[in-house]
């Protein structure tokens, strides 16, 4: 059976923090059961043919999927075992805010099979978080953790946020070493960006901050970023990704598989799909072919289209190569030309790119001798990805 990972989007948030372009916000306990039901409906709308694949990973993103009480992230997961064959060591992975978390929603959210938390902190530092609207302090993210590891999570990631206005770099370096010292098996450590639309674009970039705390400059950013990388590797974490950190054998395996090009549905509000066209019900001569869909981003809308989600769209061998190249190349291991061509069959996209060219040049008035240049230049071309070196 084939590999297939799974997103759950949750759009929900007690507030939206000022830095946050994700699509969420706040919402009353009626529309969050009433969109649990809608993502029930929708994941057994699945097709058949997803009995083909196994599920490696899922992934409760949000928003803050810890909003959900246990009884729904249960429900989620029976309709998933319902619909789907589960690996026995799949990962299960929940994001989850600080300021939402009991310990009753955790020892029901490991009764249900979550078994790896993301945990949002930011920043060790009070008044940072209170810049960046997030709702909790370093304090209840302290308690949060200590509850998680007490309910039995041995997989815990902590996001951290560097380059915040009114951050230096000793206080970035004070946010490393206090989270360090926590041990948690992974650390995502993300420059801020000034997305459009959110608070801090308005504020930084089409206001120009005239008051109140400033963005570090460029050097400080580099130093930061430098001295994560230099933190993280002395205290035994392996920078695998751009911006992500694991202890050995902790890598975020549903991430992995998004940068590697492994299938994957989304369920929920503007959830992305990768998948094959013969898993979507195209025909078998399909089947290899990537296609994507991408739910609606409005709830009126998404409530009545995702029962047709699998009328999808078929990439192109130029997209899905663009695709493999900017994911692939986000991983500090990059790509081989070998995965490249097994994974694309390389060698018969570039004949077709040469046969159609060869009838072009039959058709245009060319000198022989430019023909056999181009020939020349396919024979080698072909010869090296034939090699299949790395």
């Amino acid at each position: 059976m084939q590999p297939l990972e799974l997103y759950i989007h949750i759009p929900f948030c007690v507030k939206k923090c000022a830095y946050c372009d994700f699509l969420s916000g706040p919402a009353g306990e009626k529309e969050k059961e009433e969109y649990v039901k809608m993502l029930v409906d929708e994941i057994r709308n699945c097709p058949d043919t997803v009995q083909n694949y196994r599920v490696i990973s899922i992934f409760f993103g949000g928003g803050t999927p810890s909003l959900l009480t246990g009884e729904q992230i249960g429900r989620l997961m029976d309709t998933v075992r319902e619909i789907f064959t589960l690996d026995e060591d799949a990962e299960i992975t929940m994001e989850m805010n600080p300021g939402t978390v009991t310990e009753e929603k955790l020892r029901k959210y490991r009764q249900a099979g979550v078994n790896r938390l993301s945990i949002g902190l930011q920043s060790v530092n009070d008044e940072e978080l209170r810049l960046l609207g997030r709702i909790h302090t370093y304090e209840e993210f302290l308690e949060a953790y200590h509850l998680a590891r007490a309910n039995g999570f041995a997989n815990i990631n902590v996001d951290l946020i560097s380059a915040i206005p009114g951050q230096t770099v000793e206080s970035w370096r004070r946010t490393l070493e206090q989270v360090m010292a926590l041990f948690p098996e992974h650390i995502s450590a993300y420059s801020l960006i000034l997305e459009e639309g959110t608070t801090f674009y308005k504020k930084y970039v089409e206001d120009e901050a005239k008051e109140g705390p400033k963005l570090p400059d460029e050097d400080a950013e580099r130093q930061m970023y430098w001295d994560t990388e230099t933190l993280m590797e002395k205290n035994g974490y392996h920078r695998y990704e751009i911006s992500n950190y694991a202890k050995e054998g902790y890598a975020c395996r549903h991430n992995l598989g998004y940068w590697e090009r492994i299938p994957y549905l989304g369920f929920g509000i503007g959830a992305a799909s990768l998948v094959p066209g013969d898993l979507i019900g195209k025909c078998r001569k399909l089947k290899g072919k990537m296609s994507r869909y991408t739910n609606p981003d409005q709830l009126r809308e998404y409530a009545h289209s995702y029962r047709n989600k699998f009328q999808a769209e078929l990439l192109t061998e130029t997209e899905e190569m663009e695709e493999f190249m900017f994911l692939g190349l986000r991983k500090m291991n990059g790509i081989s030309k070998k995965e490249f061509s097994d994974y694309l069959d390389l060698r018969e996209a570039f004949r077709k790119h040469i046969n159609i060219r060869i009838m072009s040049f039959d058709r245009e008035e060319l000198p022989n001798s430019t023909k056999n240049e181009f020939l020349e230049t396919y024979e080698r071309v072909t010869s090296f990805l034939n090699r299949g070196e790395k």
